[in-house]
């Protein structure tokens, strides 16, 4: 009896399923087995704050294939180069941050719908100046199958211009950056402000709308993913394993001290920000 392909990432978010993942910024072997026991669709890379080379992110990236889990990853800026490197390397999803342009959005989506074709050549067939030959376009389709175009919407600018920034052909979904959000907005990490929960029920609201998937990066409590999935959200990127690390050692390790009577420490804790 032949076994059924496992669904790909991107055929999980357009039969309309939730995905969820969590932020590795370690190279040690044996995340990719703990996050594979704990359910998870994909795992995201940030390599615009987490200091990973070239060969550490491929590396990263194939380890988690082989354990069936999808590997997201954000490059440090919006470049189609880095993207398709990214892809090489063997991400299944870029992110490129703080998008502010449908220039920006296109390049992205060229990098992740179209490589390896690229220059003045893809920008003619991007921009419609230049009908696509059929014999291309299905190579490309099939060449960059499964691969997910995500855009970082997480400024003032990229709110103002959201329409038209969601609107480009081939991307595929949004994470909202909550603290770059919270700063363009003059509300430093104040995420319950009415203001900043505005804006990121206007980047759901607008972004379902379109038919794209989208998340936002919270390194706090669930009880912050599970209100914004409630209003549309259907990528669940759940903080990352120093925060998760930190938050169970210092549980932990309190019920120790209270248990054998021992003084908590005062609380000088700071929070986690990616």
């Amino acid at each position: 009896m032949a076994i059924a392909p496992k669904s790909t990432l991107l055929q999980k978010l357009k039969d309309g399923h939730n995905v969820y993942g969590t932020c590795i910024t370690s190279t040690a072997p044996m995340w990719p087995v703990s996050l594979q026991r704990a359910g998870l669709d994909f795992v995201f890379l940030d390599t615009e704050h987490i200091p990973l080379d070239r060969s550490e992110l491929a590396r990263l990236c194939q380890i988690f294939r082989a354990y069936g889990i999808a590997p997201i990853v954000r490059v440090p800026k919006p470049d189609p180069f880095l993207a398709c490197m990214a892809i090489d390397g063997g991400a299944v999803g870029v992110i490129a941050p703080y998008l502010e342009s449908v220039d920006q959005i296109t390049d992205l989506v060229g990098a992740t719908k179209y490589r390896p074709l690229k220059g003045e050549r893809l920008a003619r067939y991007l921009s419609g100046k230049e009908q696509m030959p059929d014999d291309l376009r299905q190579y490309l389709e099939a060449h960059n199958a499964g691969n997910l175009c995500i855009a970082n919407i997480e400024s003032v600018p990229a709110l103002e211009r959201l329409d038209d920034l969601l609107s480009v052909p081939g991307l595929d979904a949004v994470f909202i950056g909550p603290h770059d959000l919270s700063v363009s907005l003059g509300l430093p990490e104040q995420y319950d402000h009415p203001d900043f929960e505005a804006a990121v029920l206007k980047i759901i609201q607008t972004t379902r709308s379109k038919g794209l998937s989208v998340g936002i990066h919270f390194s706090q409590s669930p009880e912050r993913q599970i209100h914004w999935v409630r209003q549309g959200g259907n990528i669940i990127v759940h903080s990352f394993d120093v925060a998760l690390f930190g938050q169970r050692l210092r549980n932990d390790i309190g019920s120790i001290r209270k248990a054998v009577g021992d003084l908590l420490p005062t609380d000088e804790g700071a929070s986690f920000v990616i």
